[in-house]
């Protein structure tokens, strides 16, 4: 990093580049370099880089009104936007649910943790508070999210920080935490939902929270079916709410606007963030269904929570405005051909004796590497696989997303791909071609 900088950065020991435009599924720095984003700048970027419709409307939105406190007004923007997300979302979100909007997925996760704690005083359950979510999960950087996140190695610095609620075993079939074999294994992970609240005060349990799809911390890990089905009934059956956390998966990623939508499961609360305005401005939102809503309109009417910047009315412009390209463009219905594209484009990929996994949904794709195939034995943390091969696929003007502690929180090297819903046939080639170049510079023999 510069000493010159007047920037606090992620890692004083790496050196940024500045960007200055962006087009499509490129990013382009100050000299000219041009990168083509595989990654969607960890999964945000869905609609492309430089989409002058977004850009227009936000600031005709700032010429008109920047901003107004939500204890005083509400905007249009905002409710537009609201309605829409809802017409999008499960079936139980169709007729009197609500959206609480936020800056980004932190947040999001933070306000649905309060929302659970106050549905169920308004319930009359005092004792439920704890939020039990999984080990291998990731739910943002702020202090409660990270409480309810079980990435061991960015949770480690802040542990006496972090209330300890409860984490149950993740489902990741590649490394089943039971040494167990789908379908045979009777999907014994949902049920150590069951297991858990049991050995930790059930009556205290208000709340689940989990990604659909695992992100960032699995690298795009898909449950088989009827592992969120039996979650959701476990939960049912508990009076558990059900948060899923689509900050990284949702507003299209997968192929449905929802992840969850693959299974028609309803959860209480979905987590929006990242594609919701597409990394045009800092947006995120919580989902809220009628039952939770009528819980509080018929108790104290009033949720004791709220952020500055909420409901921001160039935000949620930038909001409509990416929904209005999705629609027009048709980029829903884009994602799973594209998917497809890029699959093929990666499929000879497989065959690399240090590839144990290339996994996924939609646009949403993880790469595992492995030091022995046969037993899915992961390299050593020391030798930094992941971030290697991020390193020399930028030498081949690519993007990725790398992430170590798949396999048990500090070991398992893989990385993510989530680009653009707009990536061409030809950018498909390029990221695959950039990754066979990326083996042969870390894996030479």
């Amino acid at each position: 990093m510069p000493s010159n900088s007047a920037l606090f950065p992620r890692n004083f020991r790496k050196n940024y580049p500045v960007v200055v435009r962006g087009e499509g599924c490129w990013i382009i720095d100050q000299d000219g370099r041009r990168y083509l984003d595989a990654s969607g700048q960890a999964a945000v970027v869905n609609i492309g880089h430089g989409v002058p419709e977004v850009g227009r409307a936000m600031a005709e939105q700032s010429s008109q009104l920047a901003f107004a406190h939500t204890t005083q007004f509400h905007s249009e923007p905002a409710e537009k936007l609201a309605r829409r997300l809802l017409t999008l979302a499960p079936p139980n979100f169709r007729s009197g649910a609500r959206v609480y909007f936020t800056s980004g997925g932190s947040e999001a996760t933070e306000t649905a943790i309060k929302l659970a704690r106050q549905f169920h005083l308004e319930s009359g359950q005092s004792a439920r508070y704890r939020v039990v979510s999984r080990r291998q999960s990731y739910h943002g950087s702020t202090l409660g999210a990270m409480t309810v996140s079980g990435n061991i190695a960015r949770r480690a610095p802040y542990q006496p920080l972090l209330a300890e609620w409860g984490h149950i075993a993740p489902c990741f079939c590649y490394h089943c935490p039971f040494d167990k074999k789908y379908p045979e294994c009777g999907i014994v992970c949902a049920d150590d939902l069951d297991h858990v609240p049991e050995k930790n005060d059930a009556a205290s349990v208000a709340a689940f929270i989990f990604e659909p799809v695992v992100g960032a911390t699995l690298g795009a890990a898909v449950p088989p079916d009827g592992y969120a089905q039996r979650i959701a009934e476990i939960c049912r059956n508990r009076g558990i709410l059900l948060i899923a956390d689509e900050i990284m998966s949702g507003m299209g990623r997968t192929g449905k606007p929802f992840a969850i939508q693959h299974w028609n499961v309803e959860p209480d609360i979905i987590l929006v963030g990242k594609g919701i305005a597409g990394g045009y401005a800092p947006l995120g939102a919580v989902l809220i269904a009628r039952r939770i809503v009528d819980v509080f309109e018929r108790g104290s009417g009033t949720f004791q929570h709220g952020f500055t910047y909420q409901a921001h009315p160039v935000a949620a412009a930038a909001g409509n405005a990416v929904l209005d390209y999705i629609e027009t463009q048709n980029l829903f219905d884009r994602v799973q051909p594209a998917a497809e594209l890029l699959r093929t484009e990666l499929s000879a990929l497989q065959s690399h004796p240090h590839v144990g996994e290339i996994r996924g949904l939609g646009l949403l794709l993880g790469i595992e590497f492995v030091q022995n195939k046969a037993t899915r034995q992961p390299f050593p943390k020391e030798q930094n696989i992941a971030d290697r091969i991020r390193q020399a696929a930028l030498a081949e003007n690519v993007l990725t997303y790398p992430t170590q502690g798949c396999v048990d929180g500090a070991n398992g090297d893989h990385i993510l791909l989530a680009p653009p819903f707009v990536v061409s046939q030809q950018e498909c080639r390029l990221i695959a071609s950039a990754l066979h170049s990326a083996f042969r510079t870390v894996f030479p023999s």
